[in-house]
């Protein structure tokens, strides 16, 4: 693209505009910069409410993917790649569900996570390409995350997987937004101008933070992996997460501590487990089986061989 081209594109871009708040912003004393921001972050949540039906169905998409053996891929470039692997990274541990699970996709690579790769983003044939390296298949959910909406590497990843028959959802802060004509959902919380002009880490980062983290939690409880409102399958795999694993039990069934670390010994630290064994008076064998026929989801599995569990459960 030249460069008046683009320069008329961005300036279409509401994420490019001029903010009409901020225009003294370089003559502030520092609280009242802060005040400035502060007021503007305000705006966030209530543009992400506004596509919150765009989002459900995007979840309904990544929850039909996972049950059928499939992956929720993010792509983007710059903040926008970062924040996918910041919510790709977090899912084993807290849910723990295997690596592959949900991957995430920065142009330019490992290095652009810590430093600009010149052109990566540029390049679409480079996202049909990273696509290939991880064996995309229709099984999969492509979700294009490019705050402006025109990030030539997410355009290439989407086409390439809509080609293939994936599910696809476009992320941006642009009603505009060009990825939106190439995915089946679009989802376009618009903030509007930044704080500082084109600063899109900011608002639009922000906005985009939100809805990755609808996508993998919502579709996380809807496969069963909290009860109540507790991560029952988190990960204990440092001393803080043994401990968090700890207080999930001791919450959910009103156990002492030492029961809970007596259950959880025999269990490998499976908080899911033992809160089945404590509640169900199950073994471990008992209680695995019961839970593998509810397709891991806690309520169920005791309803089936403790119909008055509720009645015994510790207050929430």
């Amino acid at each position: 693209m030249m460069n008046q081209d683009l320069i008329q594109e961005l300036s279409r871009l509401t994420s490019e505009a001029r903010n009409p708040d901020t225009q003294d912003i370089d003559l502030l004393p520092t609280e009242a910069i802060l005040e400035k921001i502060n007021t503007a972050d305000r705006e966030v949540p209530v543009a992400v409410d506004r596509v919150l039906p765009q989002v459900a169905e995007a979840v309904e998409k990544i929850v039909e993917a996972f049950k059928s053996g499939g992956r929720l891929v993010y792509m983007g470039a710059g903040t926008s790649g970062r924040l996918g692997i910041l919510d790709a990274v977090e899912c084993p541990p807290t849910y723990g569900v295997g690596e592959d699970m949900v991957v995430a996709l920065i142009a330019g690579g490992a290095d652009a996570v810590y430093r600009a790769q010149e052109g990566a983003e540029d390049n679409p044939e480079l996202g049909a390409t990273d696509l290939q390296k991880i064996q995309l298949s229709d099984k999969d959910v492509v979700v294009g995350i490019a705050a402006s909406g025109r990030t030539p590497y997410v355009i290439g990843g989407l086409r390439y997987a809509r080609k293939l028959g994936c599910a696809t959802v476009a992320l941006s802060c642009n009603r505009t937004a060009a990825i939106a004509d190439e995915a089946d959902i679009a989802i376009l919380p618009e903030v509007g101008p930044e704080i500082l002009t084109g600063s899109t880490r900011m608002k639009a980062g922000t906005a985009q933070k939100l809805v990755l983290n609808m996508l993998t939690t919502a579709s996380m409880i809807r496969l069963g992996k909290s009860f109540y409102n507790l991560m029952v399958d988190v990960k204990a795999t440092n001393a803080k997460l043994i401990g968090r694993t700890r207080r999930i039990v001791m919450e959910a069934t009103g156990a002492s501590l030492e029961e809970a670390d007596q259950v959880l010994g025999q269990c490998d630290h499976n908080a899911k487990l033992a809160i089945m064994m404590i509640l169900s008076g199950l073994d471990r064998g008992a209680a695995e089986r019961a839970l593998q026929g509810a397709n891991g989801f806690l309520r169920p599995a005791l309803q089936q061989v403790k119909p008055n569990w509720q009645a015994e459960a510790a207050p929430v």
